[in-house]
């Protein structure tokens, strides 16, 4: 099966490399932000780096993305009043995060990119979320995320391993980040990482780790984050991620008494999901909160009418960022406002 999906996926690149199948481009910067393997590399905190860099440059953003799991079809513009249900999880939290932002979803990448370039005459650049695989638009700067743990070069095709692509897919990147590295490597590590994915001359290759910030409440009831979290406290750790296995171990360095309710990513909860948390809540001893993702909040801020008040006031999501390692975050962003600039309205 992986040898048949490995074919398609190269007869289909093919024909774009050829260009027997179509790719638009567009007069304004488009930054896509991808990988090779299905899920749990880091995207929506990479590309909320890209947000704040370039609007922190006075320049007008947007992002698209299909807005994954979504319960609607075709183009949508996000307001603040939009639910998670309505356009994602993904993109919930974008708005959520970055209210001047211009959010919008389309599984349609060039119907989308056409819409908010008529809509939104002032964008003047437009970050994709998971669009490596979207060839039917040709982005002017690829940027390729691939886990430290599970380096694509490493990894084999689906069903196999977790590559939606062959690894070869990877050339079509400017830049390659190897994200949630540990904050320890060693030279011989990053020698290692480095000889591993073997990147073409052109490409320039960032580490890049998780920093994770104090958590706020998810609901308007909610009370701050405690000032101190020790181990009389008992924390429920709610997940739909790939892999909440940093996260765990980030909880465990506030307290060891942390129980996960793992989900699969991107999951819809059910009223009956709803109710085994509540009762798994119900039976932790005191002093006692709910931690989750800013992703899996968005979906429970959507089902707050089925949550009860003790449960609501209890959850707090755990924002995270990015930071580079080896002092790389100045040469990250050289690159990117360079390709900004020189492509913008070319």
């Amino acid at each position: 099966m992986s040898i048949a999906f490995d074919l398609g996926t190269k007869l289909r690149n093919t024909l774009y490399d050829r260009q027997w199948l179509a790719s638009k481009s567009y007069p304004l910067p488009v930054i896509c932000v991808g990988n090779l393997a299905v899920g749990g590399t880091g995207k929506t905190p990479h590309t909320e780096y890209l947000i704040d860099l370039l609007q922190a440059e006075g320049l007008h953003v947007a992002t698209l993305s299909r807005g994954y799991k979504r319960h609607t079809k075709g183009y949508l513009k996000a307001t603040s009043n939009s639910s998670a249900q309505q356009i994602g999880d993904e993109p919930w939290q974008l708005k959520h995060n970055h209210a001047k932002l211009t959010v919008a979803v389309d599984e349609d990448r060039c119907h989308g990119i056409e819409q908010l370039m008529q809509e939104q005459p002032r964008v003047e650049a437009i970050i994709l979320d998971d669009a490596y695989q979207h060839r039917a638009v040709r982005a002017g700067l690829y940027i390729l995320l691939t886990d430290y743990h599970r380096l694509y070069s490493q990894d084999m095709v689906l069903p196999a391993g977790r590559l939606r692509e062959n690894k070869q897919g990877a050339e079509r990147a400017q830049i390659v980040v190897v994200t949630k590295c540990p904050n320890n490597l060693t030279e011989a590590d990053f020698d290692n990482v480095r000889a591993s994915l073997n990147l073409l001359p052109h490409q320039q290759l960032f580490f890049s780790t998780i920093v994770y910030s104090e958590p706020q409440p998810v609901f308007k009831q909610g009370k701050p984050w405690p000032t101190l979290i020790d181990d009389s406290y008992n924390l429920l750790a709610v997940t739909g991620i790939a892999h909440p296995e940093s996260m765990m171990e980030y909880l465990h360095t506030l307290t060891p008494q942390v129980e996960l309710m793992s989900y699969p990513d991107h999951h819809d909860f059910t009223p009956q999901d709803l109710q085994k948390m509540q009762e798994r809540f119900a039976l932790l001893p005191e002093n006692k909160l709910v931690i989750t993702t800013q992703k899996d909040a968005a979906r429970l801020h959507g089902m707050a009418s089925q949550l009860n008040d003790s449960f609501k006031s209890s959850i707090y999501a755990l924002p995270i960022r990015i930071a580079f390692l080896r002092d790389q975050q100045d040469a990250f962003n050289r690159n990117i406002l360079a390709y900004v600039n020189q492509d913008a309205r070319q």
